[in-house]
């Protein structure tokens, strides 16, 4: 009989197999496990297996992120971070101290600020030009829908008063159409190409800064949202390129390959060249990133009916279909035909039906290929549209963070949403119902990367520690539901067949939490922490098990 290099004993093993329930070990030979059960498994303990005893924790799957930005999160780690805060005087403080300490950088880039913190979520330049007047400012918003300037960075690149704005974006104005500092969606590169491009060995740095701190989460694998450049961020595919190349790409990781929304069917040769040559190690890109709208805080997610203003009354404004719904079918249907997998940014229930009506031109087209396409967002679906999930095999990729009560949502949103698109915002309970395939990310840097706090959320529908009422309570998901969101459902989603579920021959990606999920109160799901974390059998997070508490070298 042939040894298993490692084996976890005395634990709960939460496998996410409803076939295989109640298992207390699990063993692994190479990068796969090789049993799952119970005393059983110890008989695979040789002398040279290493054992870990879990002592009553429990072991799950790996958790993974359909919808995430990790190079730039990592990158933005390495800049001015305003993340963790609301406060302007803090934002104000952190900007400073940055400018302070590196007097060699050209520009100040970052982000991570919240709308929240200004009137209307608008900043202006002359904040920032109070702070650092010699050098262009340049820092992204926590959704990174929209920028802040300052005035020496909206000279050197040109942006006037007579600058128009872009068809996918805006620049906010002062009364005589100077620009205020604050610039939309696509509006962002009019500033962003001006500035300084990292490098490639920033890329990787930033790569591994992100990877750090996801596998810390207990994150083996994740989809990139964004291969491309966009708004100012660079093309990242170099970084994954790099460090799967060096050997240094421990997750395993899906790249979303970016579709110019100013172009057309003619970029399709460039996206399968491009599929072929971004494959090395655990890295791929087999997938196209379709944008169809923007966000509902700046009025450019793409709604059936038209924003309110303040007053509540309707506006001529129901948002931006960023490609146009019927061209959107044929880009669609070609790229399924050459069995892309389509993640489209979906925010606002209109660019919702319109992505699920190219899903259903494809598959009319080409027939049902598996190609798991997905829709990511989903803030507002119209009631008629959630069956057509299921039907459409079109998995519903959420983001649960955003499900609860917080000021973007309460001052910024639904205000000027009006009760009817309010009444359908983050509806993963009618989707779970309607048999719809979950998926779950965190979007990070634009929210937290912690999948228990995610999971939290999607439970309970209240922030981490707070004291408002549930949102839409009536769309919570439980908790076993939303650990296969963030596991099988998002394995399903990353293609990733042999991860997901704790079964023999499956990859061991795994994580150990300091506690089971199932007994601990639904309110305190936030406060459960991942101590190990395990790619391939490999730990790529955590202390050496000989130093946890009871674990042992050897049975």
């Amino acid at each position: 009989m042939s040894h298993a290099d490692l084996v976890f004993t005395s634990g709960s093993v939460i496998t996410m197999d409803p076939a295989h329930t109640g298992a207390t070990a699990l063993a692994v030979t190479g990068e796969r496990i090789t049993a799952v059960g119970g005393e059983e498994v110890r008989e695979l303990i040789g002398p040279d297996t290493r054992v870990v005893d879990l002592a009553g924790r429990p072991l799950l799957p790996g958790f993974q992120d359909a919808h995430v930005h990790a190079v730039f999160g990592g990158l933005e780690l390495g800049t001015c971070d305003l993340t963790g805060t609301t406060d302007p005087a803090e934002y104000r403080r952190r900007i400073a101290d940055y400018a302070a300490a590196h007097p060699e950088r050209p520009w100040i880039t970052g982000g991570g600020w919240s709308m929240e913190s200004f009137p209307g979520g608008l900043p202006t330049r002359q904040m920032l030009d109070e702070i650092v007047p010699d050098r262009p400012v340049l820092l992204v918003n926590r959704d990174h829908h929209g920028a802040w300037a300052n005035t020496r960075a909206l000279e050197l690149a040109g942006v006037t008063a007579s600058t128009a704005d872009p068809a996918d974006g805006r620049v906010e104005r002062e009364a005589d159409g100077t620009p205020s500092g604050m610039l939309q969606e696509g509006a962002v590169e009019l500033v962003g190409r001006a500035a300084p491009r990292p490098t490639v060995e920033d890329l990787v740095d930033g790569l591994l800064r992100a990877q750090r701190l996801l596998h810390s989460y207990g994150i083996t694998a994740w989809q990139d949202a964004l291969l491309g450049e966009y708004g100012g961020h660079p093309d990242v595919s170099a970084a994954y390129v790099t460090a799967a190349g060096r050997g240094l790409l421990t997750a395993r990781v899906n790249g979303s390959l970016w579709w110019d929304r100013d172009a057309g069917a003619e970029q399709i040769p460039q996206l399968v060249e491009r599929r072929r040559t971004l494959r090395t190690g655990r890295f791929r890109a087999d997938t196209v990133k379709i944008m169809q709208d923007g966000i509902a805080e700046n009025h450019t997610a793409a709604m059936t009916a038209p924003y309110k203003d303040a007053c509540g009354c309707a506006t001529a404004n129901s948002g931006l279909s960023f490609v146009a719904p019927e061209a959107l079918r044929g880009y669609v249907t070609e790229l399924d035909a050459l069995d892309f997998q389509v993640h489209f940014h979906a925010l606002g229930d209109r660019a919702v039906r319109e992505a699920l009506d190219a899903i259903e031109a494809a598959r009319k087209a080409n027939g049902p290929r598996g190609n798991r396409h997905h829709l990511a967002h989903l803030q507002v679906v119209h009631p008629d549209d959630v069956p057509r999930f299921a039907r459409l095999e079109a998995v519903a990729n959420l983001q649960p963070l955003w499900a609860a009560h917080e000021p973007q949502l309460d001052e910024l949103t639904t205000p000027f949403l009006g009760d009817e698109l309010a009444a359908w915002q983050y509806p993963f309970g009618d989707l779970h119902g309607a048999g719809a395939p979950l998926a779950a990310g965190s979007d990070w840097p634009v929210s937290s990367a912690d999948p228990l706090e995610g999971i939290h959320v999607a439970v309970n529908r209240i922030v981490p520690g707070g004291d408002m009422p549930p949102f839409l309570p009536h769309q919570r998901l439980d908790l076993t539901t939303a650990l296969r969101a963030y596991t099988s459902g998002s394995a399903y989603v990353n293609q990733l067949d042999d991860t997901g579920v704790l079964r023999a021959g499956r990859l061991a990606d795994l994580i150990v939490l300091d506690r089971d999920p199932h007994s601990v109160d639904p309110a305190e799901l936030a406060s459960l922490r991942v101590e190990a974390t395990y790619v391939g059998g490999q730990q790529v997070f955590g202390a050496a098990a000989e130093e946890w508490p009871a674990a042992t070298g050897q049975a």
